[in-house]
């Protein structure tokens, strides 16, 4: 049996789309039934079904490929935990086009590398999302999640409210 192609993408919001990720898949050899997808998950959260599929489709001398190691991971540490586990089972992994090579030092460095990127990337989006959400909340636009029922008992005799239901009793 000849080793395979598996890819992996993944976006963050249900408002992205996968489009380029999958073209720049099938770009790099990757056969479209082999691409595997999470679409509104994050990175840092690593129960995403499609990394669980793509990597349970790997056999040993496959390669993994995403098209940036962000899209893998979040996080260095789970990075590092999925090139691990590839390593094991003697799958490769390719980043974009250039294969990692765990044996090779410099290839480590730069993995290492690019996953404190990626993780600093989070990082700042992060921070980023609070700030703003601290500027909304101080100019009054951010309020909270809004109330699903209306339960005090001022609100009762306003219109569109029928006020308190009662309960009829038949003898």
């Amino acid at each position: 049996m000849s080793a395979l192609l598996v890819g992996y993408a993944r976006c963050s919001t249900d408002a992205q789309d996968l489009t380029a990720q999958r073209d720049a898949l099938l770009g790099l050899g990757v056969e479209a039934e082999r691409i595997y997808v999470d679409h509104g998950l994050t990175g840092t959260n690593r129960e995403r079904p499609g990394l669980r599929e793509a990597l349970a489709a790997c056999r040993a001398g496959d390669t993994l490929v995403v098209t940036k190691l962000d899209r893998l991971a979040r996080s260095l540490p789970d990075a590092r935990a999925i090139a691990d586990e590839l390593t094991s089972r003697q799958i490769s992994l390719s980043l974009g086009g250039s294969v990692y090579d765990p044996t090779d030092a410099v290839g480590r460095l730069l993995f290492n590398v690019l996953a404190m990127v990626a993780e600093f990337e989070s990082d700042l989006i992060r921070l980023r999302t609070v700030e703003g959400m601290k500027v909304a909340k101080a100019k009054g636009r951010l309020k909270g999640k809004q109330p699903k029922l209306i339960t005090q008992p001022e609100a009762r005799g306003t219109p569109g409210f029928p006020g308190p239901q009662r309960r009829i009793q038949h003898p």
